[in-house]
């Protein structure tokens, strides 16, 4: 797909990660179009950037969303719980007949993504890219870059070594919805399939590189990226690890959330390690960064830029490491310093 329209609509534009996307959007040439379900916070965040059109639009109005959307290139999804908004902003842009991506680090929501729009978007000539952020779409990236090609591994383990972890209330919220929908039970991906189990979570400890260093780990703490690795990789096993003191800052109630507007990177800083392990032989890949939600606008803004360029290589719902060049992907971001990555 290559088109000479630089307008991408942003739904969910004036919340924490909304704003970042928004202003790396700004930098990368386009021009977004502010889109959400409140109408006073849209413009709020328009005045901000002259000449932004703001179009609201609340999910359960087909209507609205379609004016929102129209003339734009492509919508990037960043209102959650995705669970309530995947599902009607991807009906809509298949109705505009624009590509569709998501911020979602939601497992549920992924899963539906790929369940019930898989078959409609292939056959469209749709493209719809899922979990394009931090959680789900940086890992997939580092594996697939791992991997250069090939399709399996026996095992696959991600560390997400963070400093620390103020969760947004938009992560809060998607935190309650997804655990609800899975009776607050939890979730791996073994033996080649997503298992809901009730076990207590185990620790280990992951000698992360510098600047982390060696911390204490949840096994089993368990995020996207259980989803968007095996939707296009034989892998038996998918583990992720979370650092105890960001677990424990989601888990507390009175964990301090990013300041509201706020466009300033938060201190936390992360280091992500992926580990796959094939008939004995062991892989690793890093990305060095700070701020988890910062790093996701170019993580996604990049994604679009691809997208409209026509430099993808699969069709319909797709994860980053399947439809894009993940080493290319990887290499751009760091020499635009959004991360530092070692493959």
């Amino acid at each position: 797909m290559s088109t000479n329209n630089h307008q991408v609509a942003v739904y969910g534009a004036y919340g924490h990660t909304g704003r970042f996307v928004v202003a790396e959007l700004r930098d990368r040439g386009f021009t977004p179009v502010l889109s959400g379900r409140d109408e006073d916070r849209l413009r709020a965040l328009a005045a901000a950037h002259p000449g932004t059109a703001v179009r609201p639009a609340a999910v359960d109005d087909p209507a609205a969303l379609d004016r929102a959307l129209a003339g734009v290139a492509a919508v990037i999804n960043c209102a959650g719980p995705f669970a309530v908004t995947a599902g009607p902003v991807i009906e809509a842009a298949l109705r505009a007949g624009i590509p569709y991506l998501d911020v979602a680090a939601e497992i549920e929501a992924n899963l539906d993504t790929f369940a019930h729009f898989g078959d409609r978007a292939r056959a469209a000539g749709a493209t719809v890219v899922p979990a394009m952020a931090f959680y789900g779409g940086l890992g997939d990236l580092l594996v697939s870059a791992v991997l250069a090609g090939e399709t399996r591994a026996d095992e696959v383990h991600v560390g997400y070594g963070l400093s620390s972890w103020q969760p947004t209330a938009g992560t809060r919220a998607a935190g309650v919805v997804s655990s609800q929908r899975r009776d607050g039970r939890r979730v791996r991906y073994q033996d080649g399939r997503l298992q809901y189990h009730d076990a207590e979570p185990t620790t280990l400890t992951w000698d992360f590189p510098a600047p982390i260093g060696p911390r204490t780990v949840l096994a089993e703490f368990t995020m996207a990226d259980v989803v968007t690795l095996p939707s296009h990789l034989d892998v038996g096993e998918v583990c992720t690890y979370m650092t105890t003191e960001a677990a424990r800052d989601l888990a507390a109630p009175d964990t301090s959330t990013p300041a509201a507007g706020g466009q300033g990177r938060l201190a936390e800083t992360f280091v992500v390690e992926v580990l796959v392990r094939d008939k004995g032989t062991e892989r690793r890949a890093v990305a060095r960064g700070r701020d988890i939600y910062a790093v996701t606008a170019p993580l996604v803004v990049e994604a679009v830029r691809r997208v409209l360029a026509g430099e993808t290589r699969a069709v319909g719902v797709a994860s980053a490491g399947e439809i894009f060049d993940p080493a290319d992907f990887l290499r751009v971001l760091a020499a635009r310093g959004a991360l530092d990555v070692t493959l």
